[in-house]
């Protein structure tokens, strides 16, 4: 008689919020994982943006060295995938594009590079 009663007052149902809960956590990990990539993603083309500037001011200001300070420019975890090639450079203007990598914290997702570039005005036309 015990058991009948148990059963008329919703015992039964113990257990079901872990077992639905369980079966939506790969959901809220796979959203959290995606807002982590996209401040990332975020993070990685603002580091772009960044030594794209820094290296044209620099290479505007004093020829030959804006590589190694758009390099400087870049967070240290960053440097290693990180291309820039030789500025353009030409009477009115300098140009430098810079681009990284955005590594995937999602699984399945591979890398995927960003590019930035700036221009600068030509301090020394020669």
């Amino acid at each position: 008689m015990n058991r009948i009663r148990a059963i008329r007052h919703g015992d039964r149902d113990r257990g079901q919020v872990a077992l639905e809960y369980i079966g939506f956590l790969p959901f809220l990990l796979l959203v959290g994982l995606g807002g982590i990539q996209l401040g990332w993603t975020a993070y990685v083309t603002q580091q772009a943006e960044t030594a794209a500037r820094t290296a044209a001011r620099v290479e505007a200001r004093y020829p030959g060295e804006g590589v190694a300070a758009g390099l400087e420019a870049i967070s240290p975890s960053l440097v290693a995938g990180a291309d820039i090639p030789p500025p353009e450079v030409n009477a009115d203007s300098i140009t430098v594009t810079v681009t990284l990598t955005i590594k995937s914290v999602v699984p399945g997702i591979g890398s995927r590079p960003v590019s930035r570039t700036a221009v600068m005005p030509n301090d020394d036309p020669r």
